[in-house]
């Protein structure tokens, strides 16, 4: 990772810079609302049933994950294709912007992993 560059942060106005922080601030807690994150890194493996959703993620209750899934897909980071056979069956998909996300949920994995126990 980079250095920040602080000459291109004082190149923003104070205005800019609050609105910046305002949206990294949203962004941080939409992620990192609870399963948020478990739901997307399982959905970077492909289109998946809900039922192959929720036996990937050890302890999420129907309720939650279903919670999570609206939200995600009112971001637009999900979308919910309805496949039209007999019977009916769902599937859930990252978005291009879904999928934007891959490089921030493996980097965050692998920082978790290096920190071990300590969290």
């Amino acid at each position: 990772m980079s250095e920040p560059n602080h000459k291109d942060c004082m190149t923003h106005s104070a205005e800019e810079i609050k609105h910046i922080c305002t949206n990294f601030h949203k962004a941080i807690e939409f992620i990192g609302k609870r399963w948020m994150g478990t739901v997307i890194y399982t959905l970077m493996e492909g289109p998946k049933r809900y039922h192959e959703i929720i036996s990937s993620i050890p302890g999420i209750s129907d309720r939650l994950l279903t919670e999570r899934l609206r939200d995600l897909e009112n971001e637009g980071l999900i979308v919910k294709n309805i496949i039209t056979t007999t019977p009916k069956k769902v599937e859930y998909e990252l978005t291009p912007t879904g999928k934007e996300l891959d490089e921030v949920i493996h980097v965050l994995m692998k920082w978790v992993k290096n920190r071990g126990e300590s969290l």
